[in-house]
């Protein structure tokens, strides 16, 4: 249980981490623009961090889970999937995703699903052995 619990706490500080540094170090004057030319303001509040931070936990549970059942290239490709290609769809639907960033997002995001796939694999794996 204690290696399932390290599992999924290692691959949240990676997701977040990862969209923290992309979002907000690499891309945040394009999000900033991209809003400011859609009338918005990019929501950048404590509280929207937190959400973040939560949902970069959901991530690593559900990759946690899909781990049980595929190989370790299945689980990024169908969590990637799941995750952000679902998400480009939904927010690309409300008109709030700047496809400028789409040829940066596919590779970035890639590899921080398949990063925070390999912690809970060699996290999981590392603590069997140690048994």
């Amino acid at each position: 249980m204690k290696k399932d619990i390290l599992a999924i706490i290692l691959a949240t500080v990676w997701v977040s981490a990862s969209e923290f540094f992309r979002n907000q170090f690499l891309f945040k004057s394009v999000w900033i623009q991209h809003y400011n030319n859609l009338g918005l303001i990019f929501p950048s509040s404590t509280i929207n961090g937190i959400v973040w931070v939560l949902w970069s936990f959901l991530v690593s549970v559900a990759i946690y889970f899909i781990t049980k059942k595929f190989t370790l290239l299945q689980t990024t490709f169908l969590s990637w999937v799941m995750v952000f290609v679902l998400m480009w769809l939904v927010i690309g639907n409300l008109g709030i995703l700047p496809y400028s960033l789409i040829a940066f997002a596919i590779p970035l995001s890639f590899i921080e699903i398949f990063v925070a796939t390999v912690i809970i694999v060699k996290t999981m794996n590392k603590a069997k052995s140690s048994t």
